[in-house]
């Protein structure tokens, strides 16, 4: 019978120190668990063995810099023998949106040499059906240990968003999957250890398809959406009051449109199920079809506007993908900056508060009076707060294109 888990007296090796990665590993420590987190970039690992943070995220600085001062943190190169290990690692879409796990392989072969009787191993990368039992179970596990017996193999999807990840990390419900009964058992020991919100249990596979289901139903929503924007600007009436009249409808509650759809979650999971299930999935790729298309027709709008002056200069405020974050994954803002790049449509001039110049330094990034006082249209593509507070009177000095609706 295995041990009761207690955080005093349980190691936790965390591969992969991202955008969930790291919030875990701070989390764990913090409730008395002794952490290792393993990052295969030598300046991660640098700055957060001094006690400082390489992503943007609301209280990480302070819980990152507690944990290593505590001796309850510490970072490496490669994972040390552990108690509990946790894959938090990439899981991106290759160009033709077939899944890229290179990075689940490696995190598991990586971890087979440490891995002893007892131990559990809990994949978080959000990943395609059955790779669980197909990657890590046979990679992971070393020969000789019988899995839900020796040694537990579960998957428990992450379910936060950025901005909210620390509290949402032990706040929100979490969906475990075992290999076995007993692997999922011994999984939900270990997350009710620091979730607050209930710990459902049910098989790998299902715990898979749930994470890849509910980013797959807010696409689909997004898509309907933006296909009202497309539809509205034909018709040349104002999407936004046609959504708010629509949603005076007791039953009715469409989501706002925006410029596309970025972040590592709704972006890509729902390719998961399509490239599994290809004949099965017609309404998901069409959401996605309609959501990967919009920022062309933004830089086709604005490239229409920019041809009306001589010598266009274009705002473009906003690289992240949502507002108030840094993260450039998949981001639509970033995809049409590009895009007006490429097509040379005038002058840009490219404002994100949140993105550091150290972070990303393919073109220049203007402090906001600047780009504000120097362009003849103003583009939003990221409602950032910052963004918001722009003073009326300097919107209606400029040609505006508001691609989140926040300038009505």
């Amino acid at each position: 019978m295995q041990k009761a888990i207690n955080p005093t007296e349980t190691t936790v090796c965390v591969m992969g120190l991202g955008y969930i990665g790291l919030p875990t590993a701070s989390v764990l420590a913090t409730k008395g668990y002794q952490v290792f987190g393993v990052d295969v970039r030598t300046d991660v690992v640098d700055t957060i063995n001094q006690g400082k943070i390489h992503i943007e995220e609301p209280d990480l600085d302070m819980l990152v810099r507690s944990a290593v001062n505590s001796g309850q943190l510490k970072a490496g190169t490669k994972p040390q023998p552990a108690d509990i290990f946790i894959i938090c690692v990439p899981t991106p879409n290759r160009e033709d949106h077939s899944p890229d796990l290179s990075y689940v392989e490696h995190a598991s072969k990586a971890i087979q040499p440490v891995v002893r009787e007892g131990n559990l191993i809990v994949l978080e990368s959000t990943s395609p059906p059955k790779t669980t039992d197909e990657i890590v179970l046979p990679l992971a596990v070393p020969d000789g240990l019988t899995v839900g017996e020796h040694v537990y193999v579960a998957h428990c999807p992450e379910r936060v968003l950025p901005g909210r990840i620390l509290l949402e990390v032990v706040q929100n419900d979490r969906v475990v999957g075992g290999v076995t009964a007993a692997c999922g058992q011994r999984a939900q020991e270990f997350y009710e250890t620091f979730v607050t919100g209930d710990v459902l249990v049910t098989n790998s596979v299902a715990a898979e398809v749930t994470k890849l289901v509910e980013n797959s139903y807010r696409d689909v929503n997004i898509a309907f959406a933006n296909e009202l924007s497309l539809m509205a600007d034909e018709l040349e009436i104002d999407v936004w009051e046609l959504i708010e009249l629509a949603n005076r409808h007791p039953r009715v509650n469409i989501l706002s449109p925006g410029p596309g759809v970025g972040g590592h979650c709704i972006s890509v999971d729902p390719w998961f199920l399509v490239h599994c299930l290809p004949n099965l999935t017609k309404l998901i790729r069409t959401a996605r079809e309609v959501n990967d298309s919009k920022p062309h027709h933004v830089v086709a709008h604005v490239a229409e506007l920019a041809s009306k002056f001589g010598s266009p200069r274009i705002g473009c405020l906003g690289l992240a993908y949502k507002a108030n974050v840094d993260d450039l994954r998949e981001s639509p803002s970033l995809e049409i900056v590009r895009g007006l790049k490429d097509q040379s449509v005038g002058e840009l001039l490219v404002c994100d508060p949140h993105v550091r110049s150290e972070q990303f330094n393919e073109f220049p990034l203007l402090p906001l009076d600047q780009v504000l006082e120097e362009s003849h249209i103003l583009v939003l593509l990221t409602d950032h707060r910052q963004f918001r507070k722009i003073p009326r009177r300097t919107l209606q000095e400029r040609v505006v294109v508001d691609t989140r609706g926040v300038w009505r």
